[in-house]
């Protein structure tokens, strides 16, 4: 996922109420993901291995707990779907389901880099 899609997809996961973030890429990678830090301490990391689909890694204190498998069809999600599924992501069980409906929202959270975001980022373009 490139940089700026993967902004905008914390972004609208924010504004939802879910606590995502923009995950970096490691040494080496060119992949931006999404992390999403789940209430019991857990974190699901989104797309960051440059696959075509949707997946995700489930991980407790850097050990891998859990997975969401490839999402069927996701190589063709637009941003929204992209929300639209990981709000819907169910990770109670180790390989986690999509709900029905996504869970309620919660009230919205500032986007990240608050008001000096644009000068940190170098004023890219989005």
């Amino acid at each position: 996922m490139d940089e700026n899609r993967a902004r905008r997809v914390v972004d609208a996961l924010r504004a939802r109420g879910i606590p995502a973030h923009l995950s970096r890429p490691r040494a080496g990678l060119s992949q931006f993901g999404i992390r999403v830090a789940l209430p019991d301490g857990r974190e699901a990391i989104w797309d960051t291995d440059g696959t075509a689909g949707l997946e995700a890694q489930v991980m407790g204190d850097g050990v891998l707990v859990g997975f969401v498998p490839v999402i069927e069809g996701s190589e063709d999600f637009d941003e929204q779907q992209v929300v639209d599924a990981i709000a819907r992501t169910d990770y109670d069980q180790p390989i986690a389901r999509q709900r029905r409906t996504p869970a309620p929202p919660a009230p919205p959270l500032p986007p990240e880099g608050g008001f000096f975001r644009r000068f940190m980022e170098g004023f890219r373009e989005r």
